[in-house]
C-alpha cells in the first residue's frame, strides 16, 4: 500500500485575494501537469484552490475528492503577510509547536489533524493526497518519529513524498515534481 503526499505547486501570490483562493501560477500549472498520479489511485485534495488545481492536473482528468482536513495550517488570524514576516512566523511555528504563534493553529494540533486525515484516506489502499507544505513537514516528522522541526520541509512547492501507511514510515524523501522540458 502506498500513499503519495503531494504539495500544491507554485500559486499566484496576490495580497488582495484570500490565501485559500489563490490559484496556480503558469509555472505551478506546468509543474503539476508534468506528474501523473497512478491511474489506479483515487486523488484527494485540500479544499484550497491551489491544492484543488494541482490535484486536477495530477489526476489527468479523473475525478478529485476534497477533504478540508488536508488543509494547510490555519493562519487566518494574520492572513497574508510579507515574505520576511511570514518566514519569521513559520520559524516560530516550528520552534514552539505547543504554542499558538500570533493566533495560528498550533503545530501539534495541525500534525494530529494531518496524520488522522492521511491514515483515514490510506485505509482503502493506494491513494494520492494533495495538500500543503507546512502540514507535509509535520507529517514527515511523524513518519520519522522526529520532533516537529522546519528541517522536515519540502524542497519547494510542488513536491511529493511517498509513505507506507501500514508501517507508518516514509518510503522516499521529498522529491520535487519536475518542470516539463
Amino acid at each position: 500500500m502506498t500513499v503519495w503526499f503531494v504539495t500544491h505547486a507554485e500559486p499566484v501570490v496576490d495580497p488582495t485575494v484570500p490565501i485559500g483562493s489563490w490559484g496556480l501560477s503558469p509555472v505551478g500549472r506546468a509543474r503539476a501537469g508534468a506528474w501523473r498520479a497512478p491511474v489506479s489511485c483515487p486523488v484527494v485534495s485540500s479544499t484550497e484552490r491551489k491544492a484543488v488545481e494541482t490535484a486536477e492536473l495530477v489526476a489527468g482528468g479523473r475525478p478529485v475528492d476534497q477533504d478540508p482536513a488536508l488543509g494547510e495550517i490555519d493562519r487566518s488570524a494574520t492572513g497574508y503577510l510579507p515574505f520576511d514576516e511570514f518566514d519569521a512566523l513559520v520559524d516560530a511555528f516550528f520552534a514552539r509547536p505547543t504554542e499558538s504563534v500570533r493566533g495560528w493553529e498550533r503545530a501539534v494540533d495541525a500534525q494530529d489533524r494531518i496524520v488522522t486525515a492521511v491514515r483515514s484516506h490510506a485505509g482503502a489502499g493506494d491513494v494520492v493526497l494533495v495538500s500543503h507544505g507546512a502540514v507535509g513537514a509535520l507529517l514527515r516528522a511523524s513518519l520519522s518519529g522526529e520532533p516537529i522541526a522546519r528541517t522536515a520541509e519540502q524542497p519547494g512547492m510542488g513536491s511529493v513524498l511517498t509513505l507506507d501507511p501500514v508501517s507508518w514510515r516514509a518510503t522516499s524523501g521529498w522529491q520535487r515534481l519536475p518542470l516539463p522540458a
